[in-house]
């Protein structure tokens, strides 16, 4: 047997008896460290500076970045955050970690015993963080759960692009699977309806269902982004859920920035209009956002409340996102076990 044909040998049962370990690593997009100018800075930064959010070439965008957006739009930001921060900080992240908690003792129901680890694309706990607390656990194999039901190349990619960096320093890199969306899962258009359903049963149901999803540059969805028409196909999906006519509900759009045509319709600008379409209670619903956070608790629950109210609407209800709701992490276990198949 030559030298070479007795390595290769070796080598195969050296890998044969490593034991396969999965971990899970759910990943949302993060949130400042603190409700303070500095931090919201710092966030803002990380975050602008991607260039699958902002795709303008840098010799452009960074003077812009740093010498306008950033020193104006933070403490503006920062005084957002402060009216949505919570005792255990900030809203996105208490309600991650309760999801991370929920899903992992979900699973161990199920028989499942694998470890959870929660990741932010910016901000803390970073890719990083999280992939080194699943390494100490002895996890060689990953499935990556962002939390973003529709796929969006400023999101989900951007997890990709986040958990690459990661890898740079490894020799030995996990085998990983990503989980790209669920847009259209049963589970999760399910946990939507119930959620709507309850929130009906507890407020009445309004005369107008508005499903908003956060927007993006309309330029991407051209460009090929499908994120456009999966927000408007589980919009579609939890209209038919719930048994809406087509004049009882809207798919929008929010959270635009910049000068650039973003997807249509706007959030605020249909919500401005619908009073005179005779609306006077409306119903809002952010299917986009697994986790509450300043676009919903500030921009629907405060901004567009005031602007749905002048515009003259008499009753506004916003249906809270899924959270760590039980059937919004039963829906989690459904995807993870099939990759685990």
């Amino acid at each position: 047997m030559g030298p070479f044909l007795h390595s290769d040998i070796t080598t195969e049962r050296q890998e044969a008896n490593v034991t396969t370990k999965t971990g899970i690593l759910l990943v949302n997009l993060g949130t400042p460290a603190a409700p303070t100018t500095a931090a919201v800075k710092a966030f803002l930064s990380q975050f602008l500076h991607d260039q699958r959010v902002v795709d303008l070439p840098r010799y452009l965008w960074c003077p812009l970045l740093h010498f306008i957006i950033l020193p104006t739009r933070s403490p503006r930001v920062a005084k957002l955050y402060q009216q949505v921060w919570t005792e255990q900080g900030s809203p996105l992240m208490v309600i991650s970690l309760q999801q991370r908690a929920a899903l992992e003792q979900e699973l161990k129901r199920e028989g499942v015993e694998v470890p959870v680890e929660l990741a932010m694309t910016y901000g803390s706990p970073s890719m990083e963080d999280g992939w080194q607390a699943l390494k100490a656990k002895g996890v060689n194999r990953v499935i990556l759960l962002p939390l973003y039901p529709q796929y969006s190349v400023s999101t989900t990619a951007s997890v990709f692009d986040a958990w690459a960096k990661a890898m740079k320093k490894e020799r030995n890199l996990p085998v990983v699977r990503l989980i790209r969306d669920y847009h259209a899962h049963p589970e999760y258009i399910q946990a939507l309806a119930m959620s709507v359903r309850r929130h009906w049963e507890q407020h009445g149901q309004g005369e107008h269902l508005l499903m908003s999803f956060h927007g993006i540059p309309e330029r991407y969805e051209n460009e090929g982004d499908p994120y456009g028409h999966q927000c408007r196909r589980t919009a579609a999906l939890l209209a038919e859920a719930l048994g809406l006519a087509p004049e009882q509900w809207t798919a929008s759009f929010q959270s635009r920035f910049g000068k650039e045509e973003w997807l249509k319709p706007y959030t605020d600008v249909t919500v401005e209009g619908l009073p005179t379409r005779g609306v006077k209670r409306l119903d809002v619903i952010c299917p986009a956002f697994s986790a509450d956070c300043l676009e919903t608790l500030e921009e629907i629950q405060v901004q567009n409340r005031e602007i749905f109210m002048e515009a003259g609407g008499e009753q506004f209800e916003y249906i809270p996102a899924l959270n760590s709701d039980q059937a919004h992490i039963r829906m989690m276990v459904s995807l993870i076990c099939r990759e685990l198949a």
